[in-house]
């Protein structure tokens, strides 16, 4: 069983940043791929960042060069650097793991940007 935890969402006018972070339980954590995805009102959830367990990251089209996933094996977090912020970066923002074949989600954590 894989709990997650997600943290640091909020108000931020556009052009701030905010860190999102990611806890998650186990101690197999260093074995993990963990993925933020975000959903919007109104439109389906989609993939922002992916960070393997090795550490090699991908990104949206949409995202790239803005933000930045990493994570800390010894906290077991993981992180999302998001900067330049954009009005439609505003959404839940979820962490995902998929580990032995099950799929984890966290609750979530709302990101709001104002113009």
């Amino acid at each position: 069983q894989v709990q997650l935890v997600e943290s640091g969402g909020g108000f931020v006018q556009a052009g701030g940043s905010l860190r999102l972070s990611c806890a998650a339980s186990g101690r197999d954590f260093r074995f993990m791929a963990v993925a933020w995805f975000r959903q919007a009102p109104g439109k389906q959830r989609e993939l922002v960042a992916g960070i393997t367990r090795g550490g090699n990251s991908n990104y949206a089209d949409s995202v790239k060069g803005r933000f930045t996933i990493s994570r800390d094996n010894a906290k077991n977090t993981v992180y999302l650097q998001m900067n330049s912020l954009e009005p439609e970066d505003t959404a839940v923002y979820y962490c995902n793991t998929n580990f032995y074949g099950m799929e984890y989600w966290g609750k979530g954590t709302l990101v709001t940007v104002s113009t």
